[in-house]
């Protein structure tokens, strides 16, 4: 692509309009769903990266180098990527050639094939500018969850000191805590982590102390019900069975929710078909353009107008009450004293200095200073 071609494409995409649903969202309403193009976008270089067909193309290559599957199987499974449509039938399949004939998931050769495959990540990072985009997301409360064996996204967060987490299914408690939004900084690896042989499962029935636990499988739905999901980078995944088993099968009246899925629109008639399909899900399909090079900028704009947006018809005010509210003060009472109480001029600027500092919280933190920029409420003598 020549310069005038990427002017061309930078002033289409300036002009992109945006669903308002979407950016006034708060970004604690949010969880998204990266899958591989996110990853494709941030780190060119990796083919394995750029899709499932890709992934799985490279973890046969890197079976046949390390000699971990059979030269008939190698051929085999090479003909099944390029007919079959299901991809993540033919991973399974992969992933059980490689494993013991008992079904157990450890040990097994396809970790193995994945840390060929993933070596190095961190030296690959090209282009964060979508990675920042969500860790400016998820300092403000959006939930992650992604269907990638990669951990850019961690090791992007831990380079800029976020105490970045990578969990998968295996763990009840740390999926019960991050579904109820206590690890922040926790990311959700439905299919597992390529660094952990336990998790490397594209089947339900691998699941199935996750999906026949009540406890769990309602925080989970529940998600689904109370947040608005956005599909970023995502081909595949509604059709993805771990993400069916969790999320779809027991969750009613889909078209009453309002989620949310990014794509490429290469074609117009299969782009405006799968809108209509989606809407029967709850899920609003929108473009970012019809060139993937016009994905990070898209995503960073996007990201840029929800974090300045403030809760509709609240003021400053209300957000200084609210807070209080939540620890048992009220600001009003401890402003207006009774006629028989002092109130010092202490408090008064106590009180003043919240109220600033509230509206500051209102509007965002200045550039580079999110981290510094937490809500201090006064205690009230």
């Amino acid at each position: 692509m020549d310069s005038e071609e990427r002017k061309t494409n930078r002033s289409e995409q300036k002009s992109r309009k945006i669903l308002k649903s979407l950016i006034r969202k708060q970004p604690c309403d949010l969880l998204l769903v990266i899958g591989t193009g996110v990853s494709a976008a941030v780190a060119p270089e990796i083919p394995a990266l750029c899709s499932w067909r890709s992934c799985i193309e490279a973890v046969i290559e890197a079976a046949e180098q390390l000699e971990v599957l059979h030269p008939g199987d190698v051929a085999e499974f090479r003909k099944k990527v390029i007919k079959d449509r299901d991809l993540l039938v033919v991973a399974h399949d992969l992933i059980r050639k490689m494993s013991p004939r008992t079904g157990d998931s450890k040990p097994n050769f396809f970790q193995d094939c994945l840390m060929e495959v993933f070596d190095n990540l961190e030296q690959h990072i090209q282009n964060p500018v979508v990675l920042q985009s969500i860790l400016r997301l998820m300092e403000r409360g959006t939930m992650v969850l992604t269907t990638n064996y990669d951990n850019l996204l961690e090791i992007f967060g831990q380079q800029h000191g976020k105490p970045m987490e990578s969990l998968d299914l295996k763990d009840k408690d740390k999926v019960l805590q991050w579904a109820r939004g206590h690890i922040k900084y926790g990311v959700l690896h439905i299919h597992g982590l390529y660094t952990d042989p336990c998790g490397m499962v594209l089947d339900p029935s691998g699941y199935k102390d996750v999906t026949q636990d009540p406890e769990v499988m309602e925080v989970l739905q529940n998600l689904y019900l109370t947040k608005s999901f956005f599909f970023v980078g995502c081909g595949e995944t509604l059709r993805d069975q771990i993400f069916q088993a969790l999320f779809l099968y027991t969750v009613k009246n889909k078209v009453d929710l309002e989620h949310y899925m990014l794509v490429l629109k290469e074609n117009e008639d299969h782009f405006f078909k799968l809108q209509a399909d989606m809407l029967l899900h709850g899920i609003k399909v929108v473009s970012y353009g019809d060139c993937f090079e016009s994905f990070p900028e898209y995503v960073q704009d996007l990201t840029a107008q929800i974090c300045k947006q403030r809760s509709p018809g609240t003021s400053c005010v209300d957000c200084a009450k609210r807070k209080l509210g939540e620890n048992d003060m009220d600001l009003s009472k401890r402003v207006k004293q009774s006629d028989n109480v002092d109130t010092s001029a202490g408090d008064l600027n106590i009180v003043k200095k919240f109220e600033t500092q509230v509206q500051g919280n209102c509007t965002g933190p200045p550039e580079g200073e999110a981290e510094n920029w937490a809500l201090t409420i006064p205690e009230f003598q």
